[in-house]
């Protein structure tokens, strides 16, 4: 579904402005007609996790954090790794420079393409392939239609499936307002050079009558970033359906399309990066990608209060990198190589919460899910000067999971003491056909996955928290190409902490966790493929610090800070250090309310680390290996609000890299060398709420 990327940005702008006219005016006519009514908002509380608020965070039995829909925009966060970045053990990297292709790591794991965390929007997977390739090479989110960020890290696999080693990562997109309102919002970010990049985003919606909320949002982002070859373009229209249909069920709908059209700047050697981080020297590389996607949930609210939740989702998506055949960036290639994919993806999930009231209180929550997968996995080639056209792979997959879990949370020492074991079990249906060759091959495979929550009130100031959980990582699509006996990748996460509040100005957290790798996959030869001989470990602390002092009132200080040891426990590099797993990481926030205006400095430090298995102290000439550098990088910004003729007026002005550092990560796939993050870059934005 490829879609002309200038007609896609009209189509949507004409569908703001015209909703402007008729949705907007058809809302305030049926509210005129409709008695006014504050509706009372609706928690699905069968979600293991609970809602997405700080208060609920403080009572989950494991590390978790929530950023508020207040701390996004003080921050004046425009990228996912922007907002991320204040979060404990969350490491972000960005190989656009625009924002569109964040890789997301956890406590030391390996951020490339977000593979070992679980990503969610609106407790959905937006992995196009959230079983065969984990690999996040296509992000359809936009932050300015993210209300809030719910970031569990630790084992959760009995509730949210595999995959999740590393945590869960709920992105929560706007909810539709009880009262009609219309927000306009144009975010503009100036780069060195002149390079300027604009976000317009538009939202309207509210309930047309006590029982029907509908909510449609467009966001369009385009222009150029820091660094040369830059050009971006993304749309993203969502529209949201909320009805109420007995006083008891509900059923929420929503249906998004994104599409994003982008150059990619790509990784510099170390002689291009000196003489300047800001060019680029791969003039072939690209990214394109679109995705259709739906939800659909039917909530019903038993009178005895039980609850019972069934969600359905699907998308078609297809996405496509283009880049040049030399792994060097400095040398021309001869080659346009393109790796295309398309898929098919749609799933279903039922699950039943009851409680059970006697001597102890039981709350037991059944799940299952069922999930198919199909995928076109295309590489083809262009010769630059015979324009001969050759394809290199063409194969197709296809898979089938299949889920059950439970758990029981049983309540005791009135009400202080919670404890929650459970069972999940994954079956995986995987299918290979090479369609040059003929070939195919399966690999099914299945695992328990237990798991044990512990929580305790132990008293109004301190709550303690313990767990333990088995999660996997399914064989991926790629992998059984060269091999078809292949079993996923299994972990033991534990973690222990304390949540401490001396005071209601202050809160602290420490968080003591380890996860232990069990027959990791690692890529031998051609010859023999990939094998499960890899063992691996990643341990440490994480801590929290939360002060609003009484002296100043309106000031907050967060501190926030990890410590990660990793290590190979097998194979060729044993004993090394993991890839991409800095020891420390330190984050700071500072935000100050002061009448309608709010001053916001948020900044993180990250220590050094390898690149590679073999922990190489010695950069080679193209830059693909080589120990990446600690770095240190802070964002200002300044917010007025005001009310002018009854609508609520938001002016800020920001500042990313106040510094101007320079710091830089290793590529990710062909584009291999220093990948540079962006230099010191101001933004303006204009928020009218109406």
């Amino acid at each position: 579904m490829q879609v002309n990327p200038r007609w896609a940005a009209h189509a949507t702008i004409k569908l703001a402005v015209i909703s402007n006219a008729i949705f907007y005016s058809c809302l305030s006519q049926a509210q005129q007609e409709e008695p006014s009514k504050t509706l009372e908002a609706v928690t699905v509380s069968a979600d293991w996790l609970g809602p997405p608020t700080p208060k609920s965070a403080k009572k989950h039995p494991g590390a978790r954090t929530v950023i508020t829909s207040q701390e996004i925009n003080e921050s004046g966060a425009r990228t996912v790794e922007d907002v991320l970045r204040t979060v404990p053990g969350v490491r972000v990297l960005d190989e656009s420079g625009v924002g569109f292709l964040p890789n997301i790591g956890i406590r030391g794991l390996n951020p490339l393409r977000s593979e070992q965390a679980l990503i969610l929007v609106d407790g959905i997977p937006i992995t196009l392939a959230p079983y065969g390739q984990t690999g996040l090479s296509l992000f359809p989110l936009t932050m300015n239609s993210v209300e809030s960020i719910d970031v569990a890290r630790g084992g959760v696999a009995v509730h949210y499936g595999p995959n999740n080693v590393g945590g869960v990562i709920n992105f929560v997109t706007k909810r539709i307002p009880h009262e009609t309102s219309m927000t306009l919002k144009e975010t503009v970010s100036f780069f060195a050079g002149g390079n300027v990049l604009s976000d317009t985003y538009f939202r309207v919606g509210g309930f047309v009558n006590d029982r029907l909320g509908l909510q449609l949002q467009a966001n369009v982002i385009g222009g150029n970033a820091a660094r040369a070859h830059s050009k971006s373009e993304v749309n993203n229209l969502m529209l949201d359906s909320h009805w109420l249909v007995t006083d008891n069920s509900e059923v929420k709908m929503g249906i998004q399309y994104y599409s994003t059209h982008n150059e990619l700047p790509g990784a510099l050697t170390p002689k291009s990066y000196d003489q300047d981080r800001n060019q680029s020297t791969r003039p072939l590389d690209s990214f394109n990608g679109d995705t259709l996607r739906g939800n659909l949930t039917y909530n019903y609210f038993f009178d005895n209060g039980a609850e019972f939740s069934w969600t359905n989702f699907g998308h078609r998506s297809n996405r496509e990198f283009k880049f040049g055949n030399s792994t060097d960036a400095d040398i021309e290639s001869t080659r346009e190589m393109s790796a295309p994919r398309e898929f098919l993806v749609y799933g279903s999930e039922p699950r039943l919460t009851f409680n059970i009231d006697g001597i102890v209180k039981q709350k037991i929550s059944l799940g299952a899910r069922y999930m198919r997968e199909e995928v076109d996995y295309l590489v083809d080639s262009r010769d630059l000067m015979t324009v001969a056209y050759s394809v290199a792979r063409d194969w197709r997959f296809e898979n089938n999971a299949y889920a059950f879990y439970m758990s029981d949370t049983f309540t005791l020492l009135d009400n202080k003491l919670k404890i929650t074991p459970g069972i999940r079990h994954e079956r995986i249906e995987l299918d290979y056909r090479n369609n040059l060759s003929g070939a195919q091959t399966n690999n099914p495979t299945s695992d328990w996955l237990p798991g044990l929550d512990i929580g305790y009130q132990a008293t109004n100031e301190v709550f303690l928290f313990a767990n333990t959980h088995k999660s996997m990582r399914p064989v991926q699509f790629t992998q059984i190409t060269l091999a078809a006996d292949l079993a996923s990748e299994k972990a033991k996460n534990y973690e222990a902490g304390i949540r401490w509040a001396p005071t209601k100005n202050i809160d602290t957290t420490l968080t003591g966790f380890r996860l232990d790798f069990d027959n990791k996959l690692q890529f031998v030869n051609q010859l023999v493929g990939f094998q499960n001989l890899g063992k691996a470990r990643h341990q440490g602390v994480e801590t929290e610090f939360g002060w609003r002092p009484e002296q100043v009132k309106g000031l907050e200080l967060v501190t926030a800070y990890t410590y990660v040891d990793t290590k190979q426990l097998s194979g060729e590099f044993i004993g090394n250090e993991l890839p991409l797993a800095a020891h420390h990481q330190l984050s700071q926030r500072v935000n100050y309310r002061s009448g309608k205006w709010n001053w916001n400095v948020n900044g993180q430090y990250q220590s050094n680390s390898f690149s590679d298995g073999a922990n190489s102290v010695d950069e080679n000439a193209t830059g693909s290996i080589g120990p990446i550098p600690a770095f240190a990088v802070f964002n200002a910004k300044v917010t007025y609000q005001t009310r002018l003729q009854g609508k609520k007026l938001t002016t800020s002005f920001g500042i990313n890299n106040l510094f101007d550092k320079n710091y830089y990560f290793r590529g990710v796939d062909f584009s291999q060398g220093r990948m540079p993050s962006p230099r010191r870059s101001a933004l303006m934005s204009l928020q009218i709420d109406i």
